[in-house]
């Protein structure tokens, strides 16, 4: 199968730390992928790597064929990101944030407002559309960052556990909204430190400890 994102030997250095130490990844297009491992073991420093924020001191990642570095401005365009630090615009409202992202990204403005009203709707976030994010709760904000992610319909979602501090109700509506965009074709990469997760979504995992890939595999592989 056609891999829509590969990952060879990615290391950073913090200092005299070894925060990634040869990561290799090779996520399969259309597929739902999870890096797991616990809190600490490089997953939010690769993903930064792998989306063009922070330079590997080695290494290389291709996306759709295109390599991130050393410019990462064309793989930007086909990659959505769900960052596990949510640096929001706190005092737009959620459609205001949505529209400011897409215009960012050059997207026509008519275009942009009528893909915002429908993820907002999608997202269950239409009633608090012209609230502002900063009173959003912990699962709304989680929302509206996916929305933004998801606006400019990447071919690559890659998210930063997505899951944290959800509540029960916002995390069974952001899955029935990864599934269907996994569905129409695109690919999902994500990371996340609770196995049951993991292994409840995804397809492929690697497991991730002290920067290293110490297994990878399908799920029946290595459940």
């Amino acid at each position: 199968m056609e891999n829509a994102l590969v990952a060879n030997g990615l290391v950073k250095r913090f200092g005299d730390k070894v925060a990634v130490n040869h990561l290799d990844l090779a996520v399969p297009r259309g597929s739902w992928f999870g890096i797991v491992g616990p809190n600490g073991a490089g997953k939010t420093t690769s993903i930064r790597m792998i989306v063009g924020l922070l330079r590997p001191d080695q290494g290389a990642v291709v996306v759709n064929g295109i390599d991130v570095w050393p410019d990462p401005t064309e793989v930007k365009r086909m990659v959505g990101v769900l960052p596990d630090d949510l640096r929001l615009f706190e005092r737009l409202t959620g459609e205001e944030l949505l529209v400011y992202i897409g215009l960012l990204r050059r997207l026509d403005r008519t275009a942009v407002v009528s893909r915002a009203e429908q993820l907002l709707d999608v997202l269950g976030l239409t009633n608090a559309a012209n609230d502002l994010v900063a009173d959003y709760s912990t699962g709304m904000r989680k929302k509206i960052a996916l929305a933004a992610a998801l606006l400019h319909s990447p071919s690559v979602l890659i998210l930063d556990e997505p899951f944290e501090s959800v509540d029960p109700v916002s995390s069974k509506v952001i899955v029935d909204v990864l599934q269907h965009y996994r569905s129409s074709g695109g690919t999902i990469l994500f990371s996340s430190h609770v196995m049951d997760t993991v292994e409840r979504l995804c397809d492929q995992i690697v497991i991730v400890s002290s920067g290293e890939v110490v297994q990878s595999g399908s799920i029946q592989e290595l459940t």
